[in-house]
């Protein structure tokens, strides 16, 4: 039996990133891609509960969805996606060090 992958609950639009947030993923031996996967899939990584909820509300109301993520290494990086636009659309997804910001 083939197991199936649930669809994205959002679009990423753009994706854009830090040369030093790509660096310590690198780094750790893990693949940006893994994360990405999960940020679209609703696994907002290591928030508080109160700000996972508030990313489970922004799919429904089209706000920023934010996720913190640590590498295997110990980075924490964030990935951010922008707030839709009037048509519904993520134009912009930003994977940045706390540092960045």
């Amino acid at each position: 039996m083939i197991a199936q992958i649930p669809e994205p609950l959002f679009e990423l639009g753009r994706v854009v990133a830090t040369e030093a947030a790509l660096q310590s993923i690198k780094d750790s031996g893990q693949e940006v891609d893994g994360f990405l996967n999960r940020h679209v899939h609703g696994d907002w990584g290591i928030l508080s509960e109160m700000d996972a909820m508030k990313n489970d509300e922004a799919l429904a109301t089209g706000d920023r969805i934010f996720s913190t993520y640590r590498t295997d290494n110990g980075t924490k990086f964030w990935i951010i996606t922008e707030p839709a636009d009037d048509d519904g659309d993520r134009q912009l997804t930003t994977i940045l060090l706390p540092s960045e910001y």
